[in-house]
């Protein structure tokens, strides 16, 4: 079977069969991913590298927040730094 016949048969699921599916795929990979030799895994893992850049480049959801990047994520005041500083000596 091919993995396009795979994906239109997932579509004929529920989402448990899906659920179950995906589980049992996913422990097959890791079953995979322990017979590797270690340059076989930095190669895979440069690969999905790669990959993700990719992604990351196409959609810009996946980079929405960067735009706060640099910002302070809460902006603290004294007062409330010396309240957490004497909660945290309790």
């Amino acid at each position: 079977m091919r993995q396009t016949e795979i994906l239109q048969a997932l579509k004929q699921l529920s989402n448990s069969e899906r659920l179950t599916i995906a589980t049992v795929a996913l422990q097959m990979a890791r079953e995979d991913w322990k017979t590797l030799t270690p340059a076989e895994k930095e190669q895979q893992l440069a690969i999905s590298a790669q990959l993700a850049v990719l992604d990351y480049l196409k959609d810009e959801e996946l980079t929405a927040f960067t735009a706060l990047d640099g910002e302070d994520f809460y902006d603290y005041t004294d007062e409330d730094l010396a309240n957490l500083d004497s909660h945290a000596k309790k």
